[in-house]
């Protein structure tokens, strides 16, 4: 990943107060950059979940101190992601690398 990967920035987002004045829950947000390798969909894995135009980005787990949620957000190009899916893929029950599909 680090040779090849682009940088992309892992906003993690932890949902905060509920506020019920303005009836909204604030969200406490932190960044952190990995590099990663990202791809288009291939046609043949669109399905329920996954849509034509979603993007698949491999980021290698020693990056990150937690596993990515749906919950958090993918910045890159100055473009913000939503995570639709992670799958992780691990070697001897050790996460080695996070496979997240992202959408616009």
């Amino acid at each position: 990943m680090a040779k090849f990967g682009g940088v992309a920035t892992l906003r993690r987002v932890t949902p905060g107060v509920y506020n019920p004045t303005t009836g909204t829950v604030s969200e406490s947000i932190s960044d952190i950059t990995v590099r990663g390798v990202l791809e288009d969909i291939n046609l043949r894995e669109v399905n329920d979940l996954i849509q034509a135009g979603d993007k698949r980005l491999l980021i290698a787990a020693a990056d990150t101190a937690a596993p990515p949620t749906t919950a958090d957000r993918v910045i890159i190009a100055g473009r913000t992601l939503q995570v639709i899916q992670v799958r992780t893929i691990e070697q001897d029950n050790e996460p080695i690398t996070y496979e997240l599909i992202l959408r616009d």
